[in-house]
């Protein structure tokens, strides 16, 4: 007579229930460092340039139609509160688009470089958040000169949703914002930094922090990208002046306005890097 046994239980790894449990979350943590990992290391993803930006600022085109469409319909139907507020919020949305053509401009400039320079140098691969506006941005200027891009999207409820030009096999996707930043700065030998919001402001002044703190202790370039808008919202030399951050800390940022400014900056940069380094910019294992 065949003996009776029970059902197998599932392999605590094919446990979907336990995977998405707090006592899991641990689990869920490595995974976001393996698996980019691994993927980085088969495509050959070692040196990358990221861009920072928000994900609010439109191409070019989608933003004059915006205006032409708001001030069409303040003409049909008469101006209003709401049909005033809505025109100068596109008069804005067509001012910050420069920003958008400034990044993809940059992004090409850097890719094109990148891979026809003659010097047996590293590829630089432009990598952005993945999102919308800026990042979109950076991920299609690479796209326009031949290249690969990286986005290491994040989800959150709303703004967030991947843009097509990052290159398939690169497209990532985070649930842990620390993680995602690791990702960002450890492959990173150049930031461009264009105006953004409160994730723009957390990115950039994280990187400060390392560079500043020697958490991070490799040549790392830092574009910030429209002077107007930056000094504006943060006033860096009134920091020197209250104390809080010393005169060289400034030292850590170029400013620019610019495309080719910015190229020309990065480009020197990252040649005196390779440079010094006998080479190679790998990143230490540490």
């Amino acid at each position: 007579m065949k003996k009776k046994t029970g059902a197998r239980a599932p392999k605590a790894y094919s446990n979907r229930e336990f995977l998405h449990s707090t006592e899991a979350r641990p689990i869920r943590l490595l995974a976001e460092f393996l698996e980019p990992q691994a993927r980085f290391e088969r495509y050959h993803v070692e040196d990358t340039i990221v861009f920072f930006g928000s994900a609010r600022t439109l191409p070019p085109d989608d933003a004059s139609e915006w205006l032409s469409q708001a001030q069409a319909h303040l003409e049909a139907n008469g101006e209003t509160a709401e049909s005033a507020t809505e025109v100068e919020r596109a008069k804005r949305a067509v001012s910050m688009s420069r920003y958008y053509q400034d990044a993809m401009e940059v992004s090409r400039m850097l890719t094109e470089w990148s891979l026809r320079r003659s010097d047996n140098g590293p590829t630089f691969v432009i990598c952005s958040g993945g999102g919308p506006g800026i990042m979109e941005a950076a991920n299609r200027g690479s796209s326009l000169a031949g290249g690969r891009s990286v986005g290491l999207n994040i989800s959150i409820p709303f703004e967030q949703a991947p843009n097509p030009y990052i290159s398939k096999e690169l497209n990532f996707e985070f649930h842990y914002f620390f993680m995602r930043k690791f990702w960002f700065v450890y492959l990173a030998k150049a930031l461009v930094v264009f105006p953004g919001g409160f994730g723009t402001f957390d990115e950039l002044m994280e990187v400060i922090t390392l560079l500043q703190t020697g958490k991070v202790s490799k040549r790392l370039p830092i574009v910030v990208y429209g002077t107007e808008y930056w000094r504006q919202v943060i006033d860096f030399d009134a920091m020197v002046r209250w104390g809080t951050i010393s005169p060289e800390d400034l030292e850590l940022l170029h400013f620019s306005d610019t495309p080719q400014d910015a190229f020309d900056y990065l480009k020197k940069e990252l040649g005196a890097a390779y440079a010094a380094n006998g080479g190679s910019l790998r990143t230490a294992r540490r």
